[in-house]
């Protein structure tokens, strides 16, 4: 899930938690709101440190080529 995805699961639980007055007998609808916020904000900070992991920058190794006439031999 993207990025995306996890902003839009955070609004609509909100939503469902906070601008909603529907009752429904099986089901808490504020309840479920709470969930997909919460869901919604593990799915962000998940994004964050895959993200950050990705851009981590790693120095190249380099290797240093001596001629074969300038090597030194014991």
């Amino acid at each position: 899930m993207g990025l995306g995805g996890c902003i839009a699961l955070i609004g609509i639980g909100a939503i469902l938690a906070f601008a909603t007055d529907w009752q429904m007998d099986s089901v808490n609808v504020d309840l479920v709101g709470w969930i997909m916020m919460l869901v919604g904000l593990i799915g962000v900070f998940v994004y964050v440190s895959i993200a950050r992991r990705r851009r981590m920058i790693v120095p190249p190794t380099t290797t240093t080529v001596i001629p074969e006439e300038e090597r030194r031999y014991p």
